[in-house]
């Protein structure tokens, strides 16, 4: 199915010089002069890249049918990682390469979602934040924590990253996936 310049919505799947793309910002433009075009960024599904390009106006492109998926992460097994879809409880699994850096967040029950086209896994998304306790960090020394400074610290995932000097292991800490950054200690309940 193709589709042209006036059908552009945000989210949406295109195919351009033969790779997908999800269109992320578009912004028609109609000069004083001249024929009108469209102003896009397009993220590369596969690869992840950012790409600005200017079509002209009308100018029509095969549409990528992309779907989004919840599924929940069950386990991996070193080479793979695999998945439950949560509407038809299919499991499928994803090659470690493929999985991307939200890897190192993932725990047994976390719920994701699968960026796919024509059945093929193209992105996993993880949570923006998650709740994840810490298993190993050295601990702050009395009188350290004037000075703000952080320590690295280990998380029940493996991933490693800074925290403030006050934070100590089986503590629950909130972090930002996409950034690595500590937000937070969680309260315990």
């Amino acid at each position: 199915m193709l589709i042209d310049t006036s059908d552009f919505r945000n989210g949406m799947g295109l195919v351009v010089d033969g790779d997908v793309y999800q269109l992320k910002e578009f912004q028609h433009v109609k000069p004083g002069k001249g024929g009108a075009f469209v102003r896009t960024t397009l993220k590369n599904v596969k690869s992840g890249r950012t790409l600005e390009k200017t079509f002209r106006a009308g100018e029509k492109f095969p549409r990528a049918h992309l779907e989004h998926k919840p599924m929940q992460y069950l386990y991996n097994n070193g080479t793979e990682y695999f998945f439950m879809d949560m509407e038809s409880y299919e499991q499928i699994s994803i090659p470690t390469s493929d999985v991307g850096p939200g890897a190192k967040y993932l725990k047994e029950g976390t719920e994701v979602a699968v960026l796919t086209h024509d059945g093929h896994v193209l992105e996993l998304e993880v949570p923006i934040t998650m709740e994840l306790a810490v298993t190993q960090t050295d601990p702050g020394l009395r009188g350290d924590t004037a000075t703000g400074g952080s320590k690295a610290a280990t998380l029940e995932t493996g991933a490693v990253i800074q925290v403030p000097l006050f934070v100590t292991a089986g503590e629950v800490v909130k972090v930002d996936t996409r950034t690595n950054e500590y937000l937070g200690r969680v309260k315990a309940s």
